[in-house]
Order: structure tokens, then C-alpha cells, then sequence
């Protein structure tokens, strides 16, 4: 059961620098513009980008940037995703932090073989592709080529808010805006999409809600609204399909 909420939910855009320090300076910049209560998404990789020629390095700038990140981000949430070193092999890790810690942890599954991923990448498993709570919000995260896979979207049927950091291709620009908006109809829940703004990259992260209300970025490095769990009682309420 959905419990009364209301937090700011963003949503960030920006372009992935080769400069790694560039980018945690960015993305701690707009961190701080934004309400002390908000759900903030973050493009996928975007302290490094894929850089499959600076791996280790990448990996090891994740460590140091988790430690900047979880020392400021206060009691927003921020969701994001970086290259990881695990025991397995690199990782595409999605980090959920709040207060100074790691609340949750979710290594990418299924790997974009058009974009060679499969080739750097170990994946991680489907059956992490779940849902977690957070101060009464159940959230869910799918990272990039994860929204094509409706078994996915059927892992994370409950959520009340769902995630989707990418890298998406500018090419296929249209499939992102109409995955995401359909996955928040389908699932009568929020969305949070942040995509990054490089020129192959679709730059059209956006926030859609239970009922299909749509904003996106376009352009903009920071997009701005509000969650709020009686919009997705309400919807749940309105047309029944079952979802508690």
C-alpha cells in the first residue's frame, strides 16, 4: 500500500566530459541546486562514460567518487550508475544514495551488444531487478537497454516510483520517449528518465507520472516536479488492473 508522500523529483541532463573530475563537479553542482527532499536521477556512466580504454582508471575515480557524493548529497536520494570493479568482473553498478550511505546497489543485466557492452561488461543478474524502499516509496531502477525487457517491467509491477538511467542513442530517440511514457501507464507509477546530452545521446530524460502527464528535458540540465503518492493511489484506484 502506497503511504502519504510528497517529495521534489529531478531529473539531469548533461553531456559526459573525458575529464572525470569535470564530471563529479558537475553533476555535485546541480546536486546542490536541487531541494534537500528530492529524488534526484542521474544519466547513466556519467562521472566517465563508457571509456572502455580507461577502465581500471574509470573504476578506480568510481571509488573516490562515491565517498565526494555520499559525504554531500544529504537526505536527497540520488540514483546514478558507474563503472564498478567487482570479483566477477567490471560491472555497470546503479548506486541509490541517501545520508551518507549506499542504500542500494544494482549491477546492469542486460548489456546493449549494438554498443559492444557485452564485450567490457560482466552482466549482472535479472533477479536483482528489484524493487526497494525508500522513506515509504517503493522504487525500482532499470538502467538503459533494461526498459526494452517487458519481464523487467513486470519484476518492478508495484513500484511507486521507477528509474531509468541511460545512455540512450540519438537515433532511437522516439523509442525512449515512448517506453518511458508507456512504462509509467503501464505501471501506474512514476517515472524519473534521465538520459545525457551528448551529440550520439537522445537528451530526452523526462518525468511522467501515473496518469501519463509528460515533461522532458530537452535541453534542460535540470528538470524539476513533484512525486506524490496520492496521484498513484488515485490512478490505482481509477482504472484497477490489479496493482497493489
Amino acid at each position: 500500500m502506497t503511504t502519504s508522500n510528497s517529495r521534489s523529483v529531478v531529473s539531469l541532463c548533461f553531456p559526459t566530459d573525458p575529464d572525470f573530475d569535470a564530471n563529479l563537479e558537475r553533476l555535485s553542482s546541480l546536486i546542490a541546486q536541487t531541494p534537500q527532499d528530492a529524488i534526484v536521477v542521474a544519466p547513466e556512466v556519467a562521472l566517465s562514460g563508457f571509456a572502455y580504454d580507461r577502465f581500471d582508471e574509470a573504476a578506480d575515480f568510481t571509488l573516490k567518487a562515491l565517498d565526494t557524493l555520499q559525504n554531500s548529497v544529504g537526505e536527497r536520494l540520488l540514483i546514478f550508475t558507474a563503472i564498478t570493479r567487482t570479483e566477477e568482473g567490471m560491472m555497470n553498478v546503479a548506486y541509490a544514495l541517501h545520508a551518507g550511505r549506499i542504500i542500494h546497489t544494482q549491477a546492469k543485466a542486460k548489456l546493449f551488444a549494438l554498443g559492444g557492452e557485452e564485450k567490457y561488461f560482466v552482466p549482472g543478474s535479472d533477479r536483482a531487478i528489484v524493487p526497494f524502499e525508500f522513506e515509504g516509496i517503493r522504487i525500482g531502477i532499470l538502467i538503459c537497454f533494461e526498459l526494452r525487457f517487458k519481464t523487467l517491467w513486470q519484476q518492478l509491477e508495484g513500484c511507486d516510483l521507477i528509474a531509468v538511467s541511460a545512455q540512450w542513442g540519438k537515433l532511437r530517440s522516439e523509442h525512449f520517449v515512448t517506453l518511458t511514457n508507456a512504462l509509467a501507464v503501464m505501471n501506474q507509477c512514476y517515472v524519473i528518465a534521465s538520459d545525457a546530452a551528448n551529440e550520439d545521446t537522445s537528451g530526452m530524460g523526462g518525468i511522467i507520472t501515473p496518469f501519463g502527464g509528460e515533461i522532458r528535458n530537452s535541453g534542460a540540465q535540470m528538470l524539476t516536479s513533484r512525486y506524490e503518492s496520492r496521484t498513484v493511489a488515485s490512478m490505482r484506484r481509477y482504472l484497477n488492473v490489479g496493482i497493489a
